[in-house]
């Protein structure tokens, strides 16, 4: 095996001394040459590249492994294995009582399963528009049904032994808009909520999970007229309608990027194999492994955008006092609180102006104090023109009389 660079996985791995890709120690991976325990795989999608390379890595490092083939591409011959830790078995995972045969002959045949790995998928590149009922449907029966097959058969066995491992395999299109893609994506959306929401209601009988994010994924193995690799995995490409079909349109971008790598993809189906493996034996795998750096990059680029969108539209659904409060009695707030800042003392101009609010607002005992206060005044003005009139001269005979 190669030695890491930045574009074959080691941006979301370790590596040790001898430059091998590991999990960081947050998970407690499996340390080199500590014993470990023999572990019962069952590969779902075993005749893709990654599947296929899964296999290989958990049976080089001593696991017992059923791989499972896809009933319409390979035959009982072709999945008979020499290996007697090997066990191939058919299925379509588009059909339920299909996948609970896999896990009970399992069963039988090793005594237990510990990890289940679904590498199994399939999609159509072309325009939403343009992919019809029937190809949708097929998308989301092989992805999203598949999978949720898959826990159906095997969540009951899991929870009883009160142990148990799934390593479903996602895409970055699960987290992401890709044109050409939209219903592949949404599929794996569905999956990608299936498997975080089954977490948190799993965590608690010690099964775990793991999304798998594999970036663009080189085949590490040549292609052999006896045992053929398809050259995008389970893609078809559609031909697009005339509205789609030039040269530049967005929705030929998955058809162009494929086109262009070819077998240049980055990342090694190898070493994204032994990372996967090296999940089955670690104590505290993460929610979500993303590898190769097109994936960090990409989902990183994506969630800063979301993140740049909510800063700028949070002032609808956060706003200011003054706004909340609404009209008189939020600018008598904002005024008070500014009084408070400059000293907490108010002057006399608003304490007469708060005594007019109270009168108005019928505050107190009853009394209008306004009106008391001209009363007063005029009771005092009486008073006042009675003394004039008592020391007037006409006032001072009459009293002498």
């Amino acid at each position: 095996m190669d030695h890491p660079s930045a574009h074959d996985g080691s941006s979301v791995a370790g590596s040790d001394t001898s430059g091998k890709l590991r999990l960081p120690a947050s998970c407690d991976p499996q340390q080199p040459g500590a014993p470990r325990k023999q572990l019962v795989w069952i590969v779902f999608g075993g005749t893709g590249h990654m599947g296929r390379s899964l296999v290989k890595s958990a049976l080089s490092h001593g696991d017992l492994v059923t791989t499972v083939g896809r009933l319409f591409e390979s035959t009982p011959e072709s999945m008979v294995q020499q290996n007697e830790s090997c066990f191939g078995l058919l299925c379509d995972v588009r059909d339920g009582p299909s996948v609970a045969r896999v896990v009970d002959k399992t069963l039988e045949h090793f005594g237990r399963v510990d990890c289940i790995a679904n590498c199994s998928g399939y999609g159509v590149i072309g325009a939403c528009e343009d992919q019809d009922e029937h190809e949708i449907r097929n998308q989301f029966e092989t992805n999203f049904m598949g999978t949720l097959h898959i826990i159906n058969a095997s969540l009951p066995y899991f929870r009883q032994q009160s142990a148990g491992r799934y390593l479903i395999f996602s895409s970055t299109s699960g987290a992401l808009g890709v044109p050409g893609l939209g219903p592949y994506c949404a599929t794996k959306y569905a999956v990608e909520g299936l498997v975080e929401a089954m977490l948190y209601e799993v965590d608690s009988f010690n099964v775990k999970a793991t999304l798998v994010e594999p970036g663009l994924v080189r085949r590490d193995e040549p292609d052999s007229k006896t045992d053929p690799l398809p050259t995008w995995g389970h893609f078809l490409i559609k031909p697009a309608s005339e509205p789609y079909a030039h040269s530049t349109s967005p929705a030929l971008h998955a058809k162009r990027m494929v086109q262009w790598l070819g077998d240049r993809q980055p990342t090694s189906a190898i070493k994204c194999a032994e990372l996967v493996w090296q999940l089955g034996h670690c104590s505290y795998p993460p929610l979500r492994l993303l590898l190769g750096s097109y994936a960090i990059e990409s989902i990183r680029d994506r969630l800063r955008s979301v993140t740049e969108e909510l800063e700028d539209w949070k002032h609808l659904n956060f706003p200011v006092a003054s706004d909340a409060l609404g009209g008189e009695r939020g600018d008598k707030t904002d005024r008070d609180e500014g009084d408070e800042d400059e000293g907490g003392d108010r002057d006399e101009r608003d304490e007469r102006h708060e005594g007019e609010e109270r009168d108005e607002m019928g505050e107190g005992d009853g009394t209008d104090e306004r009106d008391q206060r001209d009363e007063d005044d005029d009771r005092r003005d009486k008073d006042d023109q009675d003394m004039v009139d008592l020391t007037s001269p006409g006032a001072k005979e009459a009293g002498d009389k």
